[in-house]
């Protein structure tokens, strides 16, 4: 059994970065750019109207002109076709290219205009007034994204400003899920008293989801080691296997014995946690990685949470996965010498962390209102009120 130090050393050990791939700025979202993003001219592009109103040149202002005469009508996407000279000015909209004759831009609340001319009522003015400058938000050439960096909704609109049709991201996965357990029945099927529904297969489904994977192989299977075995030799040509159940202490948990028999390499098995201590990694013939999660609702949410999320963000290309550091906002007590993983809620008014209050790994609910997991080191028994702790948030905030 190795320490939780040693368990996250050994996966970013084991972590290579994923292949990379082109794809269409249509089917961005969620992806993980795998290139530097650098602007392709200046942003505004030119001297932009930030909004309604009439462009004069200070110099008139400074003359004591508050009577103009309208040029020109300039709406965004046109380009000026006259030049401004003293007395005159133009009446220009929201976006527009503003002429480098013109310095200042009155907003049409503080004017009067009747029968072409304009009325300015304002009572300053100055350079460059209500004009977004020619490269005032980037620099041509300026680095704007470095890799790598999650598509969000923000990014792709980013990317379309820049002119990036196409870009450069880090291919998904291929991946198996694999629950197991004689016990465990899908939701909609009868179910006796003695069984439990596979709450896991969904929830594993679910967290890849956030990184947009969808498994190739999602199945369940009974605890029978022919059964098992055909299953994994399948499940382990993909690049990542999850496995849920069976790889505990028990009679029936055949798991690990089923994985060395298909020449799957033991890296470790059981990490001094709680909960999640069953943990199983391994290594494939073709190189692929096994996750073998223990069964129980939060152990599998927390395994999943804190190793197979740190070997994503790894293999995505980030040379660290987020950890946050917040105050805890009660006491909180250990009574074992594990490191120790438990639901917290972020409590947002007071800015620290409240606990979740369940009743062991089994309890169905114990993530369900919960924001993230915290931790308590092995060393430490007690937290007191106010003690800054790590805290690693759920669904991967990228």
């Amino acid at each position: 059994m190795i320490s939780f130090e040693e368990a996250i050393s050994t996966i970013s050990s084991l972590a290579q970065p994923f292949e990379k791939e082109y794809i269409s700025l249509e089917n961005a979202e969620n992806r993980i750019l795998a290139e530097n993003i650098y602007a392709d001219r200046d942003y505004p592009p030119f001297n932009r109207a930030a909004m309604d109103g009439y462009a004069i040149m200070l110099s008139d202002w400074n003359k004591g002109l508050r009577t103009y005469s309208i040029t020109e009508i300039i709406y965004a996407g046109d380009v000026s076709k006259s030049d401004l000279t003293s007395g005159h000015c133009y009446k220009i909209m929201t976006g527009a290219a503003t002429p480098e004759t013109a310095d200042v831009i009155i907003r049409k609340e503080d004017t009067h205009e009747i029968n072409n001319e304009v009325s300015i009522i304002a009572e300053t003015a100055k350079h460059f007034q209500n004009i977004a400058l020619k490269g005032q938000d980037v620099k041509n050439q300026a680095l704007i994204l470095s890799a790598p960096h999650k598509c969000t909704p923000q990014t792709i609109s980013l990317l379309a400003a820049v002119g990036k049709a196409t870009l450069q991201v880090y291919k998904l996965p291929t991946v198996a899920v694999i629950t197991t357990g004689n016990e465990v029945i899908a939701p909609g099927k009868p179910i006796a008293a003695h069984q439990i529904r596979n709450s896991n297969q969904f929830l594993l489904k679910a967290l890849l989801k956030k990184w947009d994977i969808t498994p190739q192989i999602c199945e369940h299977i009974q605890d029978n080691k022919e059964a098992l075995t055909k299953a994994f030799k399948e499940g382990i040509k993909n690049q990542l296997a999850i496995i849920n159940g069976g790889v505990s202490a028990g009679d029936a948990d055949y798991v690990p014995a089923v994985l060395k028999s298909l020449g799957v390499e033991m890296i470790f098995h059981k990490v001094k946690i709680r909960p999640g201590k069953p943990l199983w990694i391994g290594k494939t013939p073709t190189g692929g990685i096994v996750f073998a999660l223990p069964g129980n609702p939060l152990s599998c949410l927390t395994t999943f949470t804190i190793f197979v999320e740190d070997y994503l963000y790894k293999c995505f290309g980030f040379s660290n996965r987020p950890v946050y550091r917040f105050p805890l906002l009660e006491n909180r007590i250990k009574k074992h010498q594990l490191t120790d993983f438990f639901p917290v809620k972020i409590n947002r008014l007071q800015q620290g962390l409240n606990l979740i209050p369940y009743n062991g790994s089994g309890d169905i609910t114990a993530g369900l209102d919960a924001s993230g997991l915290a931790l308590q080191p092995d060393v430490t028994e007690e937290f007191k009120k106010e003690d800054i702790i790590s805290f690693y948030p759920f669904n991967n905030s990228l």
